[in-house]
């Protein structure tokens, strides 16, 4: 009776974890730009709800040069293929699996040109869960880190 149970919840646990590495990202549910409230921080990460983290700061460089850059240092991150979008567009997804389960995380970058500057707004959410952990957050910290070393700024 007992291996039975265990081969039983084995058997779950195994359906689960196909299903997170095997259920399809549609591109029209998660290529979209995020709305920043006016007052959150500008040049910080920021918490937007659990699993959900931003991240907004203006830059003196024209939006497919800076959403290019973007594109390069996301795209050398392990797991991470570009999902729907193009630095040409002003906006890319990208999804981001964990190592082990496959758990998809998904960023979505878009740059837009002011008179004066262009505005970076960088959201990542998780696919499945309550909450990544802090993995989004870090994920955003670190490509906006290596940005800005690509940058030179």
């Amino acid at each position: 009776m007992i291996l039975k149970t265990i081969g039983v919840l084995l058997l779950l646990f195994c359906a689960a974890v196909a299903y997170v590495r095997l259920a399809p990202l549609h591109p029209d549910r998660w290529h979209h730009a995020l709305d920043i409230p006016a007052d959150a921080p500008s040049g910080e990460v920021f918490d937007v709800t659990a699993g959900h983290a931003a991240f907004r700061a203006e830059y003196d460089i024209p939006a497919a040069q800076l959403l290019e850059a973007f594109d390069a240092v996301a795209l050398t991150s392990p797991r991470t293929k570009r999902l729907a979008g193009s630095p040409e567009e002003g906006m890319v997804t990208y999804a981001t699996r964990s190592r082990v389960i496959g758990f998809p995380d998904l960023t979505t970058a878009s740059a837009t040109e002011s008179a004066a500057t262009t505005s970076l707004t960088i959201h990542g959410r998780l696919r499945f869960g309550a909450s990544d952990l802090g993995v989004n957050a870090a994920r955003i910290s670190g490509w906006v880190d290596a940005l800005h070393r690509r940058l030179e700024l």
